[in-house]
């Protein structure tokens, strides 16, 4: 367990986060409950904040929606003083909802449909990332009927292959996302940007992937997009003056991964500020506004996931099955990457673990699980279960599988909780369905 102080074992025994026991979190708010502790978002966002005012200057964390949007985050993320990363309609008009400055926001997207373009310049978005040749297309066509210029990135890939898992590294050669620079599509597309009338090219953008942890990938990116920046600059007389370098830091899931504090993470990017400024005195560049987009390090370790344990089942010599309110419809993760975590029993959590068990789901899927071979004390029904670092990803990717409700989420701080995502009701799901008169 990667503990601090707002994540620990209480003098009760009990898990306790952000001051509230999750023992009276699960009894007041019900279970499945998504619990998100404050102090440590604050704290993330203000480190990486200030560590790039400090070592570098000119520069802007965004925060990337996709791993937990809802409107309590850009509301925390604007007091701190830092953008946003949004990539569909749904996550800006929650930004805009909850009063987030436009210019402050980076608009991302690898199929970016019409009336997602039209919204994010109807809003004033700061920056559009062009992902692709026909995407640049309808920007300029919407911007040239608008009579205005719109502020772009370009997205570029640099062929890193990070450390990571396949689905979740995005800029090997073979990617959805960005144009190569190796084939030569890159210098293409800056050319075109160059030439349009109605976007104007600020600068490049790079994503290399998630969940890495060695910081080499990060520094060869930062270099060979700066060595870039300087082939456009011999090529087109173009000098970016901004570099946005994505985000894809790792965190705490399990045994086995590293533990980092705040300056743990301060040392991350301060890596990458240093490669940033050896390129730029390395090819004579001028040092590029400087841009990040974290989200899991940021939400992942600040959220955990309470569920009540159901049915046990023992097949013997084979598994033990320990059944959970939740499965699959809350967190999909397992069933798609295989991922990791950590559990333990909230209501007895300085106990031991003594046998290892699969964590199942209720949906009717052999494969709804949230791990196997994970250690606990041996698990009694109405027992409350915690899985930690579940803040990114989890929500953002819940479903309505088996028509379950997706569950609510609350932010707790100094003991208090409060409702950020409020529960769903049996309403809820069926709000949008039709039933023709011929059915009737």
């Amino acid at each position: 367990m990667n503990t601090r102080d707002t994540l620990r074992v209480n003098e009760r025994g009990h898990l306790e986060i952000g001051g509230a026991d999750c023992t009276e979190l699960a009894k007041n708010f019900g279970t499945p409950l998504y619990v998100f502790d404050e102090d440590y978002i604050r704290g993330m966002m203000r480190t990486l904040r200030d560590t790039i005012a400090r070592e570098y200057g000119d520069g802007l964390v965004l925060y990337a929606s996709k791993a937990f949007s809802c409107e309590a985050m850009y509301a925390i993320a604007k007091q701190e003083k830092i953008g946003a990363d949004v990539v569909s309609g749904g996550e800006l008009y929650t930004a805009m909802k909850a009063g987030f400055p436009a210019e402050n926001i980076c608009m991302h997207g690898n199929n970016k449909l019409p009336s997602e373009i039209s919204y994010a310049l109807d809003c004033g978005v700061g920056l559009l990332v062009v992902d692709n040749s026909s995407e640049a297309d309808l920007l300029e066509a919407e911007c040239a009927a608008r009579g205005r210029v719109q502020d772009v990135l370009l997205r570029i890939n640099p062929g890193v292959e990070a450390h990571t898992h396949k689905f979740i590294q995005t800029a090997t050669p073979d990617s959805k996302f960005g144009f190569s620079v190796q084939s030569g599509s890159a210098e293409e597309m800056t050319s075109y940007l160059l030439k349009s009338p109605h976007l104007r090219l600020r600068g490049f953008h790079c994503h290399i992937g998630s969940q890495i942890f060695e910081k080499q990938s990060f520094v060869l990116a930062a270099e060979k997009c700066l060595s870039f920046m300087a082939a456009m600059r011999e090529k087109f007389a173009f000098e970016a003056d901004t570099l946005n370098l994505g985000g894809g830091f790792g965190i705490w899931y399990c045994d086995g991964d590293e533990k980092f504090d705040f300056e743990g993470y301060a040392g991350y990017l301060r890596a990458l500020i240093t490669a940033v400024k050896a390129g730029c005195g390395k090819y004579g560049l001028k040092q590029p506004r400087l841009m990040i987009e974290p989200g899991r390090s940021i939400v992942g370790e600040a959220g955990i996931t309470l569920y009540t344990v159901g049915a046990i089942k023992e097949i013997k010599g084979i598994r033990k099955y320990v059944a959970v309110d939740g499965g699959m419809f809350d967190d999909p993760r397992y069933c798609l990457y295989g991922s990791k975590y950590t559990a333990l029993l909230a209501n007895r959590a300085d106990e031991p673990a003594t046998e290892k068990v699969s964590i199942a789901g209720k949906c009717c899927e052999s494969g709804d699980l949230i791990g196997v071979d994970m250690p606990l004390p041996e698990a009694r029904r109405g027992d409350i279960l915690a899985v930690l670092s579940t803040g990114a990803y989890n929500y953002s990717m819940a479903s309505n599988y088996n028509r379950n409700l997706i569950p609510p989420a609350v932010l707790v701080k100094d003991g208090n909780a409060e409702y950020i995502v409020k529960p769903q009701s049996y309403e809820d799901l069926v709000r949008n369905d039709v039933l023709p008169e011929r059915l009737k």
